[in-house]
């Protein structure tokens, strides 16, 4: 016998039933589209007219009366009342057309006193009806808002007083025109021309910058004031006096004008001297020589003989002084610095380095004595090879320096430590431009005991970031050390290509195959540089410094470096067929794909299947594969790993 197949209506039957009986209540929806079937049948039957949607909504004054409503039971009351319907719980509400009563009396009298009226359609607000849509709705409130007249546009803002970033403007207007250019072309010209420096991490250079010298006795702040100009902490800023020692030198942008200048910080004026002060104050008056502008600093609070004394040398250079008056940190305090006018300098400016009080006031007076016709932006070149001198104090490194400059840029003396700042020099090199910075020597952190030392120590450290070439000098007599391994471990980490310079090699003895003997216990005795160049070298005597800065130019040739894709993964196949990678439950990968991903450092990334499989043996096989077969081979070479995507399966 076949089976009825189950009437799937039968529910609805049943529950039709009960509703029709008053045992259940028929739910929200249905009462409403019962109740709208009834309205719609009564008004056919009266002949009236279809509802106008914009018409009113009448109130319920106007309503025909309807019968008794049922209880909850669907029973009429025995009293012939209607039984009001218990309100849901947690739901009170005085919107009228509703269907349901205001909340409180105060909202009964309002309703009674004046009706609320329905809003026309074409005003309503776009809402969404769950159960019987809003369409019709939607439809009207767009087309209202179609319809409905544009604003007109708004007047624009009056000007507004002229302002900082207007000056700047200005003054950047004038730069052009003292360059000559015109200020659209200029414009045009600056961006593009920043932007393509910026991108290869370079500056602009300038050629006729104006020269200012910030002078004075030690500890009135002359560092201070050279790094709130630069916007940068660029010397050493301490208490003790006589900390600067070497002339350091930047190119400063004048705040408001944006005009640049040569800035030039020097050591403090001593009467009494000792060690390398009479060295410090020597280097101090050459700079002086060459100013355009000197800046004689002096200290608010005190006038001591030294001041007296400086002011009596500078007087020969009294057209291009500028007295300014530092430590003027309040306004109580500017009555103290009419004491300085004594000297007969005019004008005298007061300031405060530390906290940039009246900065715009010196700038002012520094633009007003200054000369920019002969300034002129240099065309963007080769790129420029930034070298970093490092080393442990005492290796020659101002010496080199010295030597590459042409001129004595550092203070060289036997005294260890004598460099604190970074000295910066700029020359040429068979067309190559090469800036070479000289950094304080970096001994042992156990040894490292005072402030001063401790920070030059963190910035020659720093310099390594700033650098592409680390040249490690290295005391030929001594040999290699550990904190010269720490040294160029730092910089290889980096990704800086190192040269190891053997230093003072003319006092070494005279034997044959001497140099290939350092250079080979060198290599043995760290062997994770092997792949790194090594020299001798005679700072002093210039020996062996041809052959240096030929290597520099080499070892930056190989750091940006860029190598096909197509070359790398042919190259990549051909080192997986010589040496397929090992065959095991857990040490099977497949390498799918090979990019180089950066130079300069150079970075390459390997797509394996299992990147967790790869042991550190085969990572350096591929490492050294791309030195060798890939001409890198004086440089270092980072390999990364990422997972490539899993085969997909076939379908079916």
């Amino acid at each position: 016998m076949t089976p009825k197949r189950p009437d799937s209506s039968a529910p609805a039957r049943a529950r039709s039933k009960q509703v029709a009986s008053g045992r259940t209540r028929p739910s929200g929806a249905a009462r409403r589209i019962a109740e709208a079937k009834k309205d719609g049948k009564a008004a056919k039957a009266a002949g009236k007219a279809p509802l106008d949607p914009d018409a009113p909504k009448p109130t319920s004054a106007d309503r025909t009366p309807k019968g008794p409503k049922l209880s909850k039971s669907g029973k009429v009351a025995k009293s012939g009342k209607a039984v009001a319907k218990p309100p849901r719980k947690g739901i009170e509400t005085s919107k009228q057309g509703s269907g349901k009563k205001p909340a409180n009396a105060a909202g009964r009298a309002r309703a009674k006193a004046k009706p609320m009226e329905r809003a026309p359609l074409s005003e309503a607000k776009v809402r969404v009806d769950k159960t019987l849509g809003s369409t019709l709705t939607r439809r009207a409130a767009n087309t209202a808002a179609l319809e409905k007249p544009k604003e007109a546009p708004k007047a624009p803002r009056a000007p507004a007083a002229r302002g900082r970033q207007e000056k700047r403007n200005a003054a950047a207007d004038a730069l052009r025109k003292d360059l000559g250019l015109p200020n659209a072309e200029a414009d045009a010209a600056e961006l593009a021309l920043a932007a393509e420096l910026e991108a290869e991490g370079r500056e602009i250079r300038y050629t006729g910058l104006p020269v200012v010298v910030i002078a004075g006795r030690p500890n009135v702040g002359k560092s201070t004031l050279y790094n709130r100009m630069l916007r940068k902490r660029r010397t050493i800023t301490d208490p003790t006096p006589g900390v600067t020692r070497d002339p350091v030198e930047s190119v400063c942008h004048l705040r408001d004008s944006g005009k640049p200048i040569r800035l030039i910080d020097t050591g403090g004026f001593k009467l009494e001297r000792e060690g390398l002060d009479a060295l410090v104050v020597e280097k101090s008056l050459e700079a002086l020589e060459t100013a355009d502008l000197i800046l004689f600093l002096v200290d608010a609070a005190e006038i001591t003989p030294e001041d007296e004394e400086f002011a009596s040398l500078l007087r020969r250079w009294s057209p291009k002084i500028l007295l300014v008056v530092n430590k003027a940190d309040s306004p109580e305090r500017d009555p103290l610095v009419w004491g300085h006018a004594r000297w007969g300098f005019d004008p005298v400016l007061y300031v405060s380095a530390e906290h940039g009080r009246n900065m715009d006031d010196l700038e002012e007076a520094m633009l007003g004595r200054l000369d920019f016709s002969a300034v002129k932006a240099l065309e963007p070149g080769r790129p420029e090879i930034r070298v970093a001198i490092m080393g442990k104090p005492n290796t020659g490194k101002s010496t080199l320096l010295n030597r590459l400059l042409g001129e004595d840029k550092s203070i060289v003396s036997d005294i260890a430590g004598t460099t604190r700042d970074v000295v910066e020099g700029l020359f040429q090199w068979k067309g190559r431009p090469i800036v070479v910075l000289d950094t304080a020597g970096i001994r042992r952190k156990a040894k490292v005991t005072e402030a001063v030392e401790y920070y030059s120590v963190n910035r020659a450290i720093r310099t390594v970031d700033d650098c592409d070439i680390v040249i490690l000098m290295i005391d030929a007599r001594e040999g290699l050390t550990d904190q010269d391994k720490k040294i160029t471990a730092f910089a290889a980490e980096k990704g800086r290509g190192v040269i190891f310079a053997l230093n003072k090699w003319d006092e070494m003895p005279e034997i044959k195959n001497s140099f290939e003997a350092a250079r080979d216990k060198l290599r043995y005795f760290f062997g994770q540089m092997s792949y790194a160049p090594v020299l001798p070298l005679s700072a002093k005597e210039g020996t062996g410094v041809d052959k240096l800065l030929n290597m520099v130019v080499s070892v930056h040739g190989q750091l940006t470096r860029v190598v096909e894709t197509s070359r790398l993964n042919r190259e990549v196949a051909a080192w997986i067929e010589a040496t397929p990678p090992p065959v095991g439950t857990r040490t099977h990968f497949k390498l799918r794909y090979a990019t180089q991903a950066s130079s300069n450092p150079l970075r390459f990334v390997f797509f394996v299947t299992r990147p967790e499989a790869v042991k550190e043996s085969y990572i350096s096989f591929l490492r050294r594969k791309i030195r060798e077969e890939l001409d890198l081979d004086k440089v270092p070479v980072f390999v990364e790993l990422r997972s490539s995507r899993s085969e997909r399966r076939p379908r079916g």
